[in-house]
This record gives C-alpha cells, sequence and structure tokens, in this order.
C-alpha cells in the first residue's frame, strides 16, 4: 500500500476549513471540492454560473496538476449547483474544459454551497 500524501498548492485556493485541498493514496487523486475563488486574491470570481465554472475547473486543474494528474485523468467528478436551471451554462463550460475526456460524473442540486456560489466541482483522478 502507497502512502498516503496531502497536497497543497498556492495555484489554487487554500482550504477554508479543516481539510486538504487533494490527498493522493494509491495511485489516485481525491480532490476536495473547487468554486470560484481566485487563488491570488482570494476573492470570489463575479459573473454567471458559466464565469464560476471555468474558474472552478482552473483550480480543480491547478491541484490535479500539483497532484501529478490532470484533467485528462479525471475518472469521476461530482458537480453541486444550487440551481439545476444552470446545468446547460454549466455544461457547456464543462464540455469545453474536458474535451474528449469523459469522466463519470454526477450533477446535483443543492440548497446552499460555501460562500453562496453557484457551482462546486470536485474530482477522483490517476495519478502518474
Amino acid at each position: 500500500m502507497k502512502l498516503v500524501q496531502t497536497v497543497q498548492t498556492d495555484r489554487a485556493p487554500a482550504a477554508i476549513g479543516p481539510y486538504s485541498q487533494a490527498v493522493v493514496a494509491n495511485g489516485f487523486v481525491f480532490c476536495s471540492g473547487q468554486i470560484a475563488m481566485d487563488p491570488a486574491s482570494g476573492q470570489l470570481v463575479e459573473g454567471d454560473v458559466a464565469a464560476q465554472t471555468r474558474r472552478a475547473l482552473a483550480n480543480l486543474q491547478a491541484v490535479l496538476e500539483a497532484s501529478g494528474s490532470a484533467l485528462s485523468k479525471v475518472v469521476r467528478c461530482t458537480v453541486f449547483l444550487r440551481s439545476m436551471d444552470d446545468f446547460a451554462a454549466m455544461n457547456a463550460v464543462y464540455a469545453e474544459a474536458f474535451g474528449d475526456a469523459r469522466p463519470a460524473r454526477a450533477a446535483v442540486e443543492v440548497s446552499r454551497l460555501p460562500r453562496d456560489v453557484s457551482v462546486e466541482i470536485d474530482a477522483i483522478a490517476v495519478v502518474g
């Protein structure tokens, strides 16, 4: 069994609670949910769900790269939406980011997300 390693990168927002940006274990990286927070300023990205999805995926990509992985190696995502009315706009940005790499995914509507954002995305990916 490989050691469990926590991941931290300045290219994504610091954890805002008692958790890691990601954990690498047994050849996989388990990424915490990412929201539309600018890692440099610590401020939320303003704009619609498409803009928020773009930033959340950029943060996720930074965590994946710090883990030795990439968006193209993601095997599973969960997308949390404040409203399913935003599904099409989120999905268009998501499809653009992942291209032909299409991981398994769940998309669910939730009553509230951290910092009252419209979207949060987490992922599991292969490392290496």
